[in-house]
């Protein structure tokens, strides 16, 4: 049976409509068997068990970061998490071979408009264009980076948005999930 590893990167889960949804929708996929590590509920001082995050690793066959888009970039805590678990000796370099073939596919939201993600818009690039680092920390792990899952528009703000906004961003982050469903169900045949 393949095993599957979610890291949650999201900074503070309880917080998010659409990462919450997306996560829950995976835990309760039948037939599949999904272990998560909330980062924010693990390390909330930001003090990372390199070890149980490296053996998780090991364990994993397919390996998914779900997060959000923070200024461009990985949320603070999951880059951290890179930084301190995927390191020379383990992920790369001399002896460095742990994650070699295991697939990787990012899965992340935004809260602005895929219209906004455009030369000459607010966010003025592609979100692609965005993704060069990451896609070369999975090259230089030996990772086979699958094409990534990205659902834009998910800002909900309690107080502020209505509740129309709140139903659009649940559907929104349940077809996230089950797109992410179907290309986790291709990997695992």
């Amino acid at each position: 049976m393949t095993k599957i590893l979610v890291i949650s990167g999201h900074p503070n889960l309880e917080a998010s409509l659409a990462n919450s949804t997306i996560l829950g929708d995976l835990q309760g996929e039948a037939g599949t068997t999904i272990e998560t590590r909330y980062l924010d509920r693990l390390y909330p001082g930001f003090n990372i068990d390199v070890a149980a995050e490296q053996a998780a690793l090991v364990s994993a066959d397919v390996i998914i970061w779900q997060f959000p888009f923070h200024w461009y970039a990985l949320p603070a805590l999951l880059k951290k998490w890179v930084d301190d678990v995927l390191v020379f000796g383990f992920a790369h370099g001399i002896g460095g071979d742990k994650l070699h073939g295991k697939k990787l596919i990012l899965s992340f939201t935004t809260g602005a408009s895929l219209e906004a993600y455009n030369h000459g818009q607010p966010m003025n690039y592609t979100v692609e264009e965005f993704l060069p680092p990451l896609r070369q920390t999975a090259t230089l792990c030996g990772m086979d980076l699958q094409e990534p899952i990205c659902c834009n528009s998910m800002m909900f703000v309690p107080g502020v948005s209505n509740d129309n906004d709140k139903a659009e961003v649940e559907a929104r982050a349940h077809n996230h999930a089950d797109r992410l469903m179907s290309l986790i169900r291709k990997l695992a045949v």
